[in-house]
């Protein structure tokens, strides 16, 4: 059954979530916005405040034993050193709450509304999957590379072809939605049952060619034509 939803709306969050029947086994979070064409706050609400609302929704329906798995990105890298600030955001309570700190912290827009939603998706598993596990849900997420999907094309656009490029990393090509679907499935399985608010990372290897120092982060930006993601 397939039921329409606008994340940037708190009603037809609210009457998606209590046409869903239970129980909710596993969970996949997997709706998400670019930046532009889309408005910083459409990318906050969607990417972050409405799909936590729908989840915390959802949650009644969930047993124990059950998973959920959330989309993130590899432009979320580094988020554990901006944790005081994503907290600002992950601590609101619910949708409105939510939508108020976005509308009074419209400086997000200025840094990138896209990585800074998914910034806070990270932060919002680490805290969060520590308080479900004791109801015995667990929360997870994964951070992809560039993948090929309908918002390619807007990442392109707006941040420029070298910039995607440089973000697929050693592996030398963008990742297909099947290649991030799996992960997702196995986060949600039975066979994960002792990984819990964990960001595992799936592009390819760009993190770890980062962290080892065989990509350097400053000069993929200096780029010609580099505009930032």
């Amino acid at each position: 059954r397939a039921l329409e939803v606008d994340l940037r709306d708190r009603v037809s969050i609210e009457k998606a979530a209590e046409a869903i029947d239970g129980p909710v086994d596993g969970y996949f979070g997997c709706a998400g916005l670019p930046g532009p064409p889309f408005s910083c706050l459409d990318v906050l609400l969607v990417n972050f405040v409405g799909a936590r609302h729908l989840v915390n929704l959802v949650l009644p329906k969930i047993p124990a034993g059950g998973a959920i798995a959330v989309v993130a990105s590899n432009a979320a890298m580094g988020w554990q050193l901006e944790l005081e600030q994503l907290m600002g955001l992950v601590a609101t309570d619910g949708f409105d709450e939510g939508k108020q700190w976005c509308e009074a912290n419209s400086e997000m827009g200025a840094v990138g509304a896209y990585p800074f939603s998914k910034k806070a998706i990270n932060a919002w598993v680490a805290s969060r999957g520590a308080t479900l596990i004791t109801d015995g849900i667990r929360l997870n997420c994964i951070n992809p590379g560039p993948t090929d999907t309908a918002m390619m094309p807007h990442f392109v656009e707006f941040a420029g072809e070298n910039i995607i490029d440089a973000f697929v990393g050693p592996i030398r090509r963008r990742s297909t939605p099947e290649e991030q679907a799996w992960p997702l499935v196995f986060l949600n399985s039975p066979r994960s049952s002792y990984i819990n608010g964990e960001s595992l990372v799936t592009d390819g290897g760009f993190f770890g060619a980062v962290q080892s120092g065989q990509l350097d982060l400053s000069k993929m930006f200096d780029a010609p034509g580099a505009t930032g993601s």
